[in-house]
């Protein structure tokens, strides 16, 4: 089965500083990947070389199965992208955003408006068309972001920070359509600093897909970590202990919670500590020595 997206010795270099430093990854047709890492990782470096916004400086890209530098107009038909900027025309209707991307990728004309119409219904966006997108709240922009990626029907769909700014019933709402976009056999590589997110979106696969859904971290240009949720939170411990000393505190994981209460109910002064299990952000901040700008 050929991967969805395969980097193989990437590097970007600007200057003489490399951006993105030996990267090897492969993400499997039907996977939820996401990608994690401070600020100045290379999260959205490695992004921009995915969607051929920018070339790599040495190494492969291949989506789709398709060279990102030397076939990048099939690479492009291949794939949907959802910026964390508000990309889409506000002074157009939802309807125009719709039908000036369907005719940028020459879908035609009686294709082009029964898919309008199915994806406006899909992000529930159907009783909005003729609507100026500036008259739209946050979260309707973004579920129009969504549908306008979709429009082409890309194999693969890029989620660049897709829930940002947005209030928590809308990013469910948003959560809930990756989520069904995924059941369909979509790949999508998400980035984002919501950890509750990446926990809901790749901790496991959903219902009907065989692919597991994994997480990769980076750091300073390379990838650090790559894993399953599971698999993480069994390497680096299941069970934490936090300690307060001074103005933060101090965290030592433990292979269970059970072991971790065991280290716990052993220590003579128990103020200023807490056991509870760990997360992705503890196995994050673990990883990196700092939190998520």
């Amino acid at each position: 089965m050929t991967a969805a997206v395969a980097l193989q010795n990437v590097f970007k270099v600007y200057s003489t500083t490399p951006v993105v430093n030996d990267l090897s990854l492969t993400i499997q047709p039907g996977e939820i990947f996401g990608l994690l890492g401070p600020n100045g990782a290379g999260k959205s470096t490695t992004i921009r070389m995915l969607t051929t916004l920018t070339q790599p400086t040495d190494g492969q890209i291949f989506v789709a199965g398709y060279d990102v530098v030397k076939q990048p107009f099939l690479v492009k038909q291949q794939i949907g992208v959802v910026l964390q900027q508000m990309s889409v025309d506000v002074d157009l209707t939802v309807w125009e955003n719709m039908e000036f991307h369907g005719r940028m990728h020459h879908i035609p004309p009686a294709r082009r408006q029964q898919d309008i119409d199915r994806w406006l219904e899909y992000v529930e966006l159907g009783d909005r068309r003729d609507d100026l997108v500036k008259t739209l709240s946050g979260g309707m922009k973004r579920r129009l972001q969504i549908a306008r990626a979709l429009l082409h029907e890309p194999s693969i769909l890029f989620l660049d920070e897709p829930t940002v700014g947005l209030d928590p019933q809308t990013r469910r709402r948003l959560w809930e359509i990756i989520k069904g976009l995924n059941q369909q056999g979509m790949t999508m590589l998400l980035t984002t600093h919501y950890m509750d997110e990446v926990e809901y979106l790749c901790g496991a696969g959903f219902s009907g897909s065989a692919t597991p859904n994994r997480i990769g971290i980076m750091d300073s240009g390379k990838l650090i970590e790559l894993g399953t949720l599971d698999e993480l939170r069994h390497k680096h411990g299941q069970g934490l202990v936090m300690k307060q000393t001074g103005d933060r505190w101090d965290y030592k994981f433990f292979p269970t919670l059970d072991d971790a209460n065991t280290y716990f109910e052993q220590q003579p002064h128990k103020a200023g500590m807490m056991v509870r299990p760990s997360n992705l952000e503890d196995i994050f901040v673990e990883l990196t020595g700092r939190g998520l700008d």
